[in-house]
């Protein structure tokens, strides 16, 4: 999402060389896009009917080269995007055409109700965060990010299913968007006081999720 940070690990041949070429800025920005496939089904991707419409880009932030070809790679989301077309065969890895997609204004006398979602969003990320992670694995959103940006910031602590991630992501109403964020990070806390569990820390995630990465 956009201004969450995403790191990677990069084995692959195919995307190994989008590293390349985005460290050697071949491609422009340093960035790349990120989009969801529909199915766990889908094994190799053939057009735009097998991902989700809407993605987002990323900024290659920082990359370490490893001995055996492979990167370890910090992203940062930028923009979201929505998919036109896929070309599978112009390069070793996928490119898309792709349309920037742009928040809805707000509406005029909107601040007040601004600030009062915003204070209850960030009391459910606390209630969320407090419960599912020790204290130096999150932090809170600063007090002067934009509404634009604050649903993304909050809900990128959280764990959530890739249908809510996607809806959040497919938003263009910042305010619905916050909203729909504050319900998604309460009904996840509620689930882990009552599950009375707590998800996989994400220092640790990368290396229980390397062997299904879709790289």
């Amino acid at each position: 999402m956009p201004g969450a940070h995403l790191p990677l690990h990069i084995f692959e041949p195919r995307y190994r060389q989008l590293i390349v070429d985005l460290m050697n800025e071949v491609l422009p920005d340093r960035q790349f896009g990120i989009i969801a496939i529909r199915t766990s089904m889908v094994r190799e991707v053939e057009g735009p009917q097998d991902l989700f419409d809407v993605g987002c880009s990323a900024e290659l932030r920082e990359a370490e080269r490893l001995p055996d070809g492979r990167f370890d790679i910090v992203t940062t989301g930028r923009r979201p995007f929505r998919l036109l077309d896929v070309a599978t065969t112009t390069a070793p890895y996928l490119m898309g055409t792709v349309e920037w997609l742009n928040d809805t204004p707000l509406p005029t006398g909107a601040e007040e109700a601004t600030e009062r979602l915003s204070a209850v969003a960030r009391s459910a990320h606390r209630q969320y965060c407090d419960s599912a992670w020790e204290r130096d694995d999150w932090n809170t959103p600063p007090h002067d990010t934009p509404v634009e940006d604050l649903a993304y910031l909050l809900a990128a602590d959280c764990l959530l299913p890739l249908a809510d991630q996607q809806r959040l992501l497919e938003e263009r109403q910042p305010l619905r968007r916050l909203r729909l964020a504050c319900r998604l990070l309460t009904r996840e806390a509620g689930f882990l006081s009552t599950l009375r569990a707590v998800p996989v820390p994400p220092a640790d995630q990368g290396a229980l999720s390397t062997p299904a990465s879709l790289n």
